[in-house]
């Protein structure tokens, strides 16, 4: 593939994209590791995998069903990813955000965010959820952005502000709607590393030292992304597995999924609240 994708590219998935539906969505989500379920919810649902898509990263990892669900839920308009692709899997970061560009070309104005992530915070356990209040971009930070190389001006500035990254109004209807039901929801801040290896002790230490609550492989590329566009952003983590700090518990992928099935109905009864509220 191209090292850096114009808007040609974009407008070209984007149109094959709406081909196949009736009406706009106005609101996306990126379904982390074993959290896909959600999907399964959309009413008069249009399927599009990805490898119909040209230059869409493909989801190689179990747990990420790489489609495209696009509905009705709560009565909005949706347009989901059961499943992402992350860098790891060998993707150029631009790349991985071709499909938050694409979500912006189509209208969507609102994306929620989950992933399955390691509680780096001591008061976090398996099967937690925690609203992200921020993010640390440790991939960003190594000159790995999803906006490297030519602006694309009708998308967004060459600079863009992320200072609200992840939007304190729908973060406030996150934490009425958990209080409402009754379900337990931290908050924090998701660092994203690369992957694909999950974090050493030394990495787990620096981690807390430096502010973050949780980690993952994903998440702040498609933020940013999103924020160039003009999306407000919601986000969540699953708990998956406990910081191991001493080094003495490995941690593997298989937990990961097992934790999903504990936290997705959690997760999914907070988002289809907070659909419901999203135009009040």
């Amino acid at each position: 593939m191209k090292e850096f994708l114009g808007m040609e590219d974009i407008q070209r998935v984007s149109e094959l994209v709406m081909e196949r539906i009736s009406s706009r969505p106005t609101v996306g989500m990126i379904l982390g590791s074993g959290l896909g379920s959600l999907a399964d919810q959309v009413q008069d649902a249009v399927f599009v995998d990805y490898a119909d898509l040209p230059n869409w990263p493909e989801s190689t990892i179990e747990g990420h069903s790489g489609r495209l669900v696009i509905g009705v839920l709560e009565g909005q308009s949706v347009m989901i990813m059961q499943g992402r692709a992350h860098y790891y899997e060998g993707y150029h970061i631009s790349q991985i955000g071709l499909p938050v560009k694409v979500m912006q070309v189509m209208g969507i104005e609102t994306l929620l965010v989950t992933n399955a992530a390691g509680g780096v915070n001591p008061g976090f356990n398996p099967g937690d959820l925690m609203l992200i209040n921020d993010h640390i971009n440790l991939i960003g930070m190594g000159g790995l952005s999803p906006l490297r190389g030519p602006n694309i001006d009708v998308l967004g500035p060459r600079f863009p502000d992320m200072m609200n990254a992840y939007d304190s109004d729908l973060r406030k209807i996150a934490l009425e709607v958990a209080d409402e039901l009754k379900i337990s929801l931290q908050q924090g801040v998701y660092a994203s590393l690369a992957g694909p290896n999950f974090e050493t002790p030394a990495d787990l230490r620096f981690l807390h030292c430096i502010g973050a609550d949780a980690v993952g492989m994903s998440t702040a590329p498609e933020v940013i992304v999103a924020r160039h566009g003009g999306i407000k952003v919601l986000g969540m983590s699953g708990i998956s597995n406990k910081a191991n700090l001493d080094g003495n518990t490995p941690t593997t992928h298989e937990e990961v999924l097992e934790a999903g099935q504990v936290i997705a109905p959690k997760l999914i009864n907070i988002v289809k609240g907070i659909l419901k509220r999203i135009d009040d």
